[in-house]
């Protein structure tokens, strides 16, 4: 098939472009700029490269356009936020594209009920990226239900984590010193008793997830999936097992989240609180039931690789004394 990937070079692009290339696929890979991506690789040698700023685009309506002139017969969309966008694309690429499958969130649900979180969720997400993904994937859904939509699938990732970037850490945010803290036994502290939670994702396992929807369409078209690890992770937990690979005793603190900010500055309290808000636990059962998903990491061992990447590469103030 002719795969034209939106948002190709970002962090699940560098894992999913090269898969698509290795099935077979000729993929034209859409992206803002011609850096490379996060992941170098000799398949995309054999891409086609494609510049395209979309957020200029969609302010002067050329989005759709730009891509339906492109010919693909599955479009995948990894920077769609807000349905006005999605809205922009499908009007162009209806009866010309026989899938399209858009990135969404897990935080297009809001806070659950019961956990692990199921698809069949409310979409009710809060926040403006929540809120956002949630806009968008309650349309694709629905337009691709009507007489002449776009076939759609909606990908909803957990916190994408891989080596090459920050990922979010046992405190729920991007501080580095964090893992400094848990490496050198130094008191980290975390809010409330540590028991908020997080779902990790390795950004290959959603790129997984996606190429298994472009190649199953029958069974993918029309639905939502979860793209996390099999487990989620509490603070407290997550902390305890990451102090661990240094050999080390995590040594915490608790205090309130609402007094979180006094300890760690506003930027890295609001990032945690906006995760721990919602402690999010997903089900990947229903992508293991209907596409045969099968993720090859762990939530531990995709946050793991990632800060092993990051300290081989100066991430931090002092290199990290893994075990």
């Amino acid at each position: 098939m002719r795969i034209v990937v939106i948002g190709a070079t970002g962090h699940v692009g560098g894992y999913l472009v090269p898969r698509l290339v290795r099935a077979g696929h000729d993929v034209v890979a859409v992206s803002r700029g011609m850096r490379e991506p996060y992941r170098a690789d000799s398949a995309w040698t054999s891409v086609e490269r494609v510049e395209l700023d979309r957020g200029a685009e969609d302010a002067a309506g050329t989005t759709g356009d730009r891509i339906a002139a492109l010919e693909p017969d599955v479009v995948i969309d990894m920077i769609c936020f807000t349905r006005s966008s999605a809205e922009q694309l499908v009007d162009a690429i209806s009866g010309r594209v026989g899938l399209l499958v858009s990135c969404g969130s897990i935080w297009s649900r809001g806070t659950l009920t019961e956990v692990p979180g199921t698809e069949e969720a409310p979409l009710d997400g809060w926040g403006e990226y929540g809120s956002g993904k949630a806009q968008l994937e309650a349309y694709l859904l629905d337009q691709s239900s009507q007489p002449g939509g776009v076939p759609a699938v909606v990908i909803d990732p957990g916190h994408i984590s891989g080596p090459g970037w920050h990922v979010i850490n046992p405190a729920g945010n991007l501080d580095s010193a964090v893992w400094e803290s848990l490496a050198f036994g130094e008191t980290l502290v975390l809010p409330d008793q540590g028991l908020g939670i997080l779902h990790h994702v390795h950004a290959d396992d959603v790129a997984q997830l996606f190429q298994l929807a472009v190649e199953r369409p029958d069974a993918a078209s029309g639905q939502a999936f979860f793209a996390v690890s099999p487990r989620a992770l509490t603070l407290r937990g997550f902390a305890q097992t990451a102090a661990g690979w240094f050999g080390r005793d995590a040594e915490l603190e608790y205090i309130p989240l609402a007094e979180y900010a006094s300890a760690v500055g506003p930027e890295n309290a609001l990032t945690t609180s906006e995760h721990v808000s919602r402690s999010q636990a997903m089900s990947d059962a229903k992508a293991r039931r209907m596409l045969g998903y099968v993720p090859a990491y762990t939530s531990l061992g995709a946050t793991r690789e990632a800060v092993e990447w990051l300290d081989a590469n100066g991430g931090f103030g002092r290199r990290l004394p893994f075990n």
